[in-house]
């Protein structure tokens, strides 16, 4: 088998067509903006610290521990700096090819199911089960990187158990309260984007809306965030836009209904982001 473990690759789309696996293990993790994209994404840590900020919350992650993010859910990875490697396996999903592979019996999808009750994003599995789980995602890059006969399809059976596992895992653990939540006056400042975002919005009428200076509200978004008031507006602005095109809205209706001043800023944005046009989009969807 060719060593997988490598320095951290910072693209963020897939280039197969069902799931892709890695094994990082960097010296020293780089930085990465807050981002979305339109597959399943499972993070198994195995050593050194990391938080991961998901859609507003801070999980702090310790060695063994999964984190399951959902398609469109804005993450992004806060390594800390001061620990020399970060180790970790990461495994993204193909969110049809994963459905198409459930049956009546399991949703293999379920253990990313945000609507479920006892959902969690973060789950520390007890230590036999954490052992189980590196050598089933050992098996699997392995299996993904082989040039033998037939390791296709003895990935593919690989990624199957892995899958089944997470699911059992995801089903009966407890998910980990070691969260922390943004500052209240960030916390506001995101309710009051998702709330307006088919309004006319600025860093000075969100800001106002809070009775704080927008130099106050821009410090604290940045360092909370990670990236600024408006590049977070923009994408949830585009997240909505996908899921109202993917729905069937026309992309003048969806322009309209996602703040954008007119449909030339909604066109330029949206095809700067995902590199094709919100009509385009809407055709493939």
């Amino acid at each position: 088998m060719r060593e997988r473990s490598q320095l951290f690759d910072p693209r963020q789309v897939m280039q197969k067509d069902r799931f892709e696996v890695f094994h990082y293990r960097d010296p020293r993790p780089g930085y990465v903006e807050v981002h979305h994209h339109d597959f399943y994404e499972v993070y198994f840590l195995l050593g050194g610290k990391v938080a991961y900020w998901v859609d507003g919350r801070i999980i702090h992650m310790q060695p063994g521990d999964l984190l399951f993010i959902n398609p469109m859910e804005l993450h992004r990875p806060l390594p800390d700096p001061e620990e020399p490697v970060c180790e970790r396996f990461v495994l993204w999903v193909n969110k049809e090819y994963l459905e198409g592979l459930s049956t009546a019996q399991l949703s293999l999808n379920a253990c990313f199911d945000s609507n479920r009750p006892e959902h969690s994003h973060h789950v520390r599995p007890a230590a036999p089960e954490r052992a189980v789980l590196s050598a089933r995602f050992g098996e699997l890059v392995k299996e993904c990187y082989s040039k033998d006969l037939g390791s296709e399809i003895s990935a593919e059976g690989a990624f199957l158990q892995l899958m089944v596992q997470l699911n059992r895992l995801a089903g009966r653990t407890e998910g980990s309260s070691e969260a922390e939540e943004l500052s209240l006056l960030v916390q506001k400042a995101m309710q009051f984007i998702g709330e307006n975002l088919g309004q006319p919005l600025s860093l000075e009428n969100i800001a106002g809306s809070l009775f704080v200076s927008k130099y106050h509200l821009s410090h604290a978004f940045s360092a909370e965030v990670g990236v600024s008031v408006y590049r977070y507006l923009m994408l949830r602005r585009l997240l909505l836009a996908r899921q109202l095109l993917s729905s069937g809205e026309p992309a003048g209706q969806v322009c309209r209904s996602c703040g954008f001043s007119d449909y030339t800023s909604f066109y330029r944005a949206f095809k700067s982001e995902y590199g094709i046009s919100p009509k385009q989009f809407a055709i493939s969807g």
